[in-house]
């Protein structure tokens, strides 16, 4: 899906550019979805159940409704019809509602090439096809696959977002050797299910927000870099005229950061093949 630039008759718009949604179901031909697929979405503001802020640079954004996605795929051998293809504000991929033979509507996360009126299965026996779901052990070595559950039965947890895929790289055994978005190959059980394909909206990275007022529409507040700030306030500040800081890059709070491990996980370690890095 391409790109959409604009004429610079305003300076913020010299380099904003937007998804044109050429590929998306237009408002008027969408069909009505069930109260049950959308619920009130609350905002935080970046702050904890005490009122005390954790995240920084969050707040203020446009009112959404949170659309339910059906990461479990665990309706088994009920084809479904793709109804349409619409836009969720609350993620960068895009999403399909599926009406199931059986009357049932859900949404799902859309793959690159699922197009409305497309049937899509979960099961065993189900073409190696966008949008179908099958368990590992039942898809073929080299396929590029998405949604992937990392314990069997609890639903998709890896390659979720806009563009994002994974690989089926071998199977061992009771384990497959999955190459993870980050580059990263890791040990994922026989029975764990993933979707086929690649997530739609591959274009995501390319878009240039452009001016201030929109990224506080998507609920991004200002960001001060350190280094503009006094010591007090931050690591990296002082120093005389423009300082780089230093000192290695640090969090306000002296964490170190770029190329500092966070990973604090022994149980899963030896599910780790090869390391991103």
């Amino acid at each position: 899906m391409p790109v959409k630039t604009f004429k610079p008759i305003t300076p913020s718009q010299r380099y904003k550019s937007v998804a044109d949604f050429s590929g998306l179901t237009p408002k008027s031909e969408q069909p009505k979805r069930p109260r049950s697929l959308t619920s009130a979405l609350t905002k935080s503001g970046g702050r904890n159940q005490f009122g005390k802020m954790t995240v920084r640079h969050i707040g203020g954004g446009h009112k959404r409704k949170y659309r339910k996605i059906d990461f479990l795929r665990d309706k088994l051998e009920i084809t479904a019809t793709v109804a349409s293809i619409e836009y969720d504000p609350n993620r960068t991929a895009y999403i399909a509602l599926l009406n199931y033979a059986d009357g049932e509507k859900r949404f799902i996360l859309a793959p690159l090439g699922l197009n409305v009126g497309d049937k899509v299965l979960a099961s065993e026996s189900a073409d190696i096809k966008p949008g179908n779901v099958l368990s590992l052990s039942s898809i073929p070595v080299g396929t590029i696959i998405h949604n992937i559950e990392m314990i069997p039965g609890r639903g998709g947890r890896i390659a979720r977002s806009a563009g994002n895929f994974a690989q089926l790289m071998a199977k061992e055994g009771e384990y497959c050797q999955v190459k993870m978005p980050s580059g990263e190959m890791r040990l994922v059980h026989n029975r764990c299910r993933a979707a086929i394909g690649q997530l739609s909206n591959l274009e995501h990275e390319n878009i240039k927000i452009g001016k201030a007022g929109r990224a506080r529409w998507l609920g991004i507040r200002p960001t001060n870099r350190g280094v503009s700030m006094n010591p007090i306030d931050h690591p990296h500040g002082g120093g005389e005229g423009k300082s780089s800081g230093g000192g290695h890059p640090r969090t306000p709070w002296g964490v170190p950061t770029k190329g500092y491990k966070t990973r604090n996980n022994k149980r899963t370690d030896g599910f780790i093949v090869k390391r991103r890095k």
